[in-house]
């Protein structure tokens, strides 16, 4: 067992809020120069860019999970986590069923790209990803579970689009597996929140959606056997003798 860096919430071009500049060489150069072993795909709302990101990180890695980052119903953040893409694609099949019909404006949120290992654009996403589904966030986080997948929740110690920022304090019984906290957060303010909730696991990630911000002391460290979603799991639970390092 040892330590593996690990940053679990990284947009791509297909996010309208994402610069163009990632690309999936790109990300995967940059990460591969921080030392990132593990990074998640978290589009908002969607995850057809993580057959690009695998295609382009090849077996040298870093190991690509696929994600999506939900906007629920209270316009609460909440990562997502599936063991495949095929079952990431299908969360993404029922998340849409609520998901309105508001077209994308790039002039005003940017372009939404879904790209192949090399960067060729396969199409432009027409809907717009940074809505709210219609799924509240009780919702999102049973049917992640009940598909196998993990939730965590994002950027608790921003001001807005986090569950203590639109609900108040996270309730002892919702079901998350982790709580986030952003690349923003000061020592003060994360035992602040360890404080108030002791039996959580928290992780840290960088939230990219620029190549500057993909940096390893924006993310964590994870002591896994090795970099597979099953070892994520155990880690985020605290299971087996895995852990989360901040």
């Amino acid at each position: 067992m040892r330590p593996f860096q690990v940053d679990l919430h990284v947009h791509t071009v297909l996010s309208p809020c994402g610069e163009l500049e990632m690309g999936a060489p790109e990300i995967i150069a940059k990460a591969r120069a921080e030392g990132i072993e593990i990074l998640a795909v978290t589009d908002h709302n969607v995850s057809d860019n993580v057959p690009a990101l695998r295609e382009a990180a090849g077996p040298e890695g870093p190991v690509i999970v696929a994600g999506l980052e939900v906007q629920t119903a209270e316009d609460i953040h909440v990562v997502t986590l599936f063991r495949s893409y095929g079952e990431a694609a299908a969360f993404q099949g029922w998340l849409w069923k609520k998901m309105g019909p508001i077209l994308n404006d790039p002039d005003f949120f940017g372009f939404q790209v879904v790209i192949d290992g090399s960067n060729e654009i396969v199409r432009l996403e027409e809907r717009l990803l940074v809505q709210a589904v219609g799924y509240s966030i009780d919702d999102v986080v049973a049917e992640t579970a009940r598909r196998g997948g993990l939730s965590i929740l994002a950027h608790i110690d921003r001001p807005s689009f986090a569950y203590p920022a639109v609900l108040g304090p996270v309730p002892d019984d919702l079901p998350v597996d982790a709580l986030e906290v952003s690349r923003r957060v000061d020592e003060a303010e994360l035992e602040r929140l360890r404080r108030l909730y002791r039996s959580r696991t928290f992780t840290r990630a960088s939230d990219a959606h620029r190549l500057d911000d993909l940096q390893a002391k924006w993310g964590c460290r994870m002591l896994l056997e090795e970099a597979t979603f099953d070892e994520l799991a155990l880690a985020l639970r605290g299971l087996e003798g895995r852990a989360v390092l901040l």
